[in-house]
């Protein structure tokens, strides 16, 4: 019999079947820029965590700048939310199935600290987009996500009233915005100081 403990630890310390994960995680040396939190225990390569700072990067084709230059301070959160994707060996509890070409798995409902959500909100309030849902609708035909036709830029004050709606809505629900906040062990940090160790491990635990 499988026992709830055993059925929790499976969801512990593995890495999603996705485009570019690893089949498992393990320590990666030379992992690039925000991405080397988890340089002690990743499902990313370090080509990965490289890619994961370039505009229009090989990964997704994913243009930031879609309306115009996306400021730094903004950029900074979508970059570290990659790496968090890409990297973190610690998101078993809400991996679920996806149908879609490039991936067989996703992820759903992660509880974001208050603080993380709160702060890419406040910090990308004067970027620009066209978009609510950035994992579909776009015209691809160029190769690269444009705005589809009849799109208004807006600033993203404008198309995500609140911290939550940004959070939850910007890819599919893949986050949960949480009322707990950081330091909890309740709600995943996109965020840490990865000296203190990564407070990720027990938040999965918890929920596995």
């Amino acid at each position: 019999t499988v026992t709830a403990a055993t059925a929790g630890d499976s969801l512990l310390n593995i890495c999603m079947n996705a485009k570019h994960h690893k089949t498992k995680p393990g320590p990666e040396g030379q992992l690039y820029g925000q991405c080397v939190l988890w340089k002690d225990n990743a499902c990313c390569t370090a080509n990965t965590s490289m890619e994961a700072h370039q505009d229009q990067s090989y990964l997704y084709k994913f243009n930031w700048d879609h309306c115009g230059v996306m400021p730094e301070k903004c950029k900074r959160h979508f970059i570290q939310d990659t790496c968090l994707y890409e990297c973190s060996p610690n998101l078993g509890p809400w991996i679920d199935q996806a149908d879609t070409s490039w991936r067989r798995e996703r992820i759903v409902d992660v509880p974001l600290c208050r603080e993380d959500c709160e702060q890419w909100w406040e910090d990308c309030q004067d970027a620009v987009t066209c978009k609510v849902n950035w994992h579909k609708g776009w015209n691809w035909t160029t190769g690269t996500n444009q705005c589809p036709q009849g799109a208004m830029c807006q600033k993203f004050k404008y198309v995500f009233p609140t911290p939550a709606y940004m959070c939850e809505q910007i890819w599919t629900n893949s986050y949960r915005a949480s009322p707990h906040h950081r330091g909890s062990g309740l709600c995943i940090q996109m965020w840490f100081d990865p000296a203190q160790g990564n407070p990720n491990i027990d938040v999965a635990r918890y929920y596995a």
